[in-house]
């Protein structure tokens, strides 16, 4: 299920006010077993000094405050050590090899820990609904590598079915081929009354 959240105007809004779009995040429902990832979040930049905010004013008032956040730095340009996230400090670290490239890691103070699939900002939304929903499944076995490795995966098999289908129609399908392309027939006269036969 994805969810697109409107927020609502803050006190400390400016004219890049996070109410002037919606946070679009992805929760995974409580289920029997808890799954490799809590859901996906598809930020609009790889700013995370200006994305971190909205997304931890959302998770606050869900999960408990949101005290400190990881990221892999393959994917954010810069990694600021702190973000002020509604009237208090989010802490962010970053780890290489031992987290993920494509999660985000969020901690609330004595309540819980998350992951979260980070969808790229400039994948197509429907590449974005697929991750969305995968990485949101409460029964997911999948790292957030490997979703983004399924999701190119189908991406390429999705773009080869469409140059198919684009030679096709430019073709006319098989329905309206020009009739001179066709393999000929030899045809054969019927012989008639007055035509003799065999001389």
């Amino acid at each position: 299920m994805i969810a697109t959240i409107s927020l609502p105007p803050t006190a400390e809004a400016d004219d890049h006010s996070l109410s002037s779009f919606s946070l679009r995040l992805s929760l995974a429902p409580a289920g029997p077993a808890p799954a490799l990832l809590d859901g996906a979040w598809w930020p609009r930049s790889r700013d995370l000094g200006a994305e971190l905010p909205s997304l931890a004013a959302v998770l606050d008032p869900l999960w408990g405050r949101i005290t400190r956040v990881t990221v892999n730095p393959t994917h954010w340009p810069v990694v600021p050590r702190k973000v002020p996230v509604a009237g208090h400090i989010v802490k962010v670290g970053w780890f290489l090899s031992e987290q993920d490239p494509h999660e985000l890691l969020l901690l609330s103070y004595r309540t819980g820990r998350w992951n979260l699939l980070v969808v790229p900002p400039q994948t197509t939304p429907v590449s974005a609904a697929w991750l969305m929903a995968a990485a949101s499944d409460p029964l997911g076995t999948s790292t957030a590598s490997r979703l983004m490795e399924e999701a190119a995966r189908l991406r390429t098999m999705y773009e080869a079915d469409r140059t198919v289908e684009a030679v096709w129609d430019s073709e006319g399908g098989h329905e309206a081929r020009d009739p001179a392309a066709r393999p000929r027939i030899p045809g054969m006269t019927a012989p008639t009354a007055h035509q003799p036969i065999g001389r």
